[in-house]
C-alpha cells in the first residue's frame, strides 16, 4: 500500500489540488486514464475556441458588403492546417503536464485508471494507494441517446469533431445545446452544409428574449421539436428519419452526424459501488456544502457533481478546497459567486444571474432594461443588425439580478455586469461610471439607462 497526503483522480480541474499542495510540502498522487488536462484542454473549451476563432474572419467577410466594401474573392480557409495546428498545440500543452509533475519531488503521476476498492483505498495498475484526502474530479463525457441504429454507426461527438482534418461536405447536428451550436456554426463557416435537429427547443434554460433573437439569426438551420426515430449509415452517408412536431415524417441525409445531446458523469468505472459514496439517479456524486461526499475525507468537484459544467466553476471549486482544507484553520462552506456563461456561436451569447422567467416564477419584483446594439454609437459604426443587452434590476436594492447579452463580443461585455452582481453595485453607481465613447460597452450603459427610464416611468404612473 502506497500512502500519500493527497490522491487526485482526474488531471483536468483536479490540477488545482496537485501543484499548489505540493508546494507546501504535501505528497500528492494524481491519476489520469486519458490525456492530462481533462476535457477542457483536450476535447472542449480550448480546441473548440481555436476552431471557432478563425471563423470570426469568415463571418465578417460574408457581411462586409453592407458597409459597402466590395470583395473580389472570398477567403478560403485551409481546414486541414487549422485542425492540425489545434491538435498539435493541445497535444503539446497536455504532454507538458506530466513533465512538470515528474520534476516535482512531491508529485507522483500515474497514467492509469484508478478504482476504489473501499472508502479510502484506490487500486491502479495492480497497486494499492490510500490518502488522508481524496479528490474525485473525473469530469464527464457526451451522452449518447438511445436512437435506433445510432450506436451501430460511426457518429461523431465533440471529441471526433475537434480532431477531424478533412472538412465534410455536410453534417447533421443532433441536439441544440451550446456544444452543438458552437461546433455546428464553426463547420458551417468553414464551408460544410450543417443542419440541426432537437427534440425540444433551442438552448433550454436561457433567457427567452435571447433565445428568440438567436432563433431569428441562427448560423445554420435548426429544427426544434423533432423526434428522431432511426439513424442508419450506408454508402458513406448517414440517413436520419423521424417525426416533425405536426406528426409528419421527415428524412435528412448528410456525410457526418454530430451527437450533442448532453453529458453524463464518468463515475461508472470508479468502483464507487465498493464505497459508501452516494450518487444521484444520473450518476453524479452527491456532496455537502464543503464538497465532501458522505465518506469523510473524500471530496468531489467539477462536472462530476452535476452543479455547474464549466472549467471556470470547477477551478473555483478546486481553489476553494485547497484554501479551506490546507491553508485555513477553519473549514467554511462553499459560497458560489455568480457563475457566468458564454456560448461562442454566431451570434455570441453570454449570461449571468437570473433569467426573466426565473424572476417571474419566484415573484421577484424587478426593473428591466433592454438596449439593442444598433442603439449605440459603435453599433451604428458596425451597422449592427443583431444583438442586445438585457439587464434585470431588483426593485428594492437596485442591484443587478441578471444580465443577458447576444451579439458581438458578448462574453467580454458581460464581465462588467458579473462584477456588478458580485460586488452588489447599484444601478446609480454603475451609471456614475464614465464609459468610453464611442466604444461597445456603451450598449451596456444604454441598457442600464433603460432600467432608469422604466423606474421613472413606473413612479410617475
Amino acid at each position: 500500500m502506497k500512502e500519500y497526503d493527497i490522491i487526485v483522480i482526474g488531471a483536468g480541474a483536479g490540477t488545482k489540488l496537485v501543484t499548489p499542495p505540493s508546494l507546501i510540502g504535501k505528497k500528492v498522487a494524481v491519476f489520469e486514464k486519458e490525456t492530462p488536462g481533462g476535457t477542457c484542454l483536450n476535447r472542449g473549451c480550448i480546441p473548440s475556441k481555436m476552431l471557432i476563432y478563425p471563423t470570426e474572419y469568415l463571418w465578417a467577410s460574408s457581411e462586409v458588403e453592407k458597409f459597402p466594401i466590395q470583395v473580389q474573392n472570398k477567403p478560403i480557409p485551409d481546414f486541414t492546417k487549422i485542425s492540425q495546428r489545434i491538435s498539435s498545440t493541445v497535444d503539446a500543452d497536455s504532454a507538458s503536464i506530466p513533465v512538470a509533475y515528474h520534476k516535482n519531488p512531491n508529485i507522483d503521476y500515474y497514467p492509469h485508471t484508478a478504482k476504489f476498492l473501499n472508502d479510502k483505498t484506490i487500486e491502479a495498475n495492480g497497486e494499492k494507494f490510500t490518502a488522508k484526502h481524496i479528490f474525485i474530479t473525473v469530469g464527464s463525457r457526451p451522452h449518447i441517446p438511445n436512437i435506433e441504429g445510432l450506436h451501430e454507426t460511426p457518429y461523431w461527438t465533440s471529441r471526433e469533431a475537434l480532431r477531424e482534418t478533412k472538412l465534410p461536405k455536410s453534417m447533421i447536428v443532433i441536439g441544440a445545446g451550446f456544444i452543438g451550436l458552437e461546433i455546428g456554426a464553426a463547420y458551417q463557416a468553414y464551408g460544410c452544409k450543417v443542419e440541426g435537429f432537437t427534440r425540444t427547443e433551442i438552448l433550454r434554460g436561457i433567457d427567452g428574449e435571447m433565445r428568440k433573437e438567436f432563433e431569428a439569426h441562427t448560423p445554420f438551420p435548426i429544427h426544434s421539436h423533432f423526434t428522431i426515430t432511426k439513424v442508419k449509415f450506408e454508402n458513406e452517408q448517414f440517413e436520419l428519419t423521424g417525426i416533425k412536431s405536426d406528426g409528419s415524417p421527415f428524412i435528412a441525409k448528410a456525410e457526418k452526424i454530430l451527437v450533442t445531446t448532453g453529458i453524463q458523469p464518468n463515475t461508472d468505472d470508479l468502483g464507487i459501488e465498493h464505497t459508501s459514496i452516494l450518487r444521484n439517479q444520473k450518476g453524479f456524486i452527491l456532496v455537502d456544502e464543503f464538497l465532501e461526499t458522505n465518506t469523510k475525507g473524500v471530496y468531489a468537484f467539477g462536472d462530476v457533481i452535476g452543479k455547474y459544467f464549466f472549467r471556470h466553476s470547477a477551478n473555483f471549486e478546486g481553489e476553494y478546497l485547497f484554501e479551506t482544507i490546507f491553508l485555513n484553520d477553519k473549514k467554511t462552506p462553499i459560497r458560489y459567486p455568480s457563475i457566468p456563461s458564454a456560448i461562442f456561436t454566431h451570434p455570441q451569447m453570454a449570461s449571468v444571474g437570473a433569467t426573466e422567467e426565473e424572476l417571474q416564477s419566484k415573484g421577484v419584483a424587478y426593473y428591466k432594461g433592454v438596449n439593442r446594439y444598433s442603439s449605440s454609437a459603435m453599433g451604428m459604426a458596425r451597422l449592427s443588425s443583431v444583438g442586445f443587452v438585457k439587464v434585470l434590476v431588483d426593485k428594492k436594492s437596485e442591484t443587478i439580478l441578471g444580465a443577458h447579452i447576444i451579439g458581438d463580443e458578448a462574453s467580454s461585455l458581460l464581465q462588467l455586469l458579473v462584477l456588478a452582481i458580485d460586488q452588489s453595485i447599484t444601478l446609480d453607481n454603475l451609471l456614475r461610471m464614465v464609459f468610453i465613447h464611442p466604444a461597445l460597452p456603451e450598449v451596456v450603459r444604454n441598457a442600464l439607462r433603460k432600467v432608469k427610464e422604466s423606474k421613472k416611468l413606473e413612479k410617475n404612473n
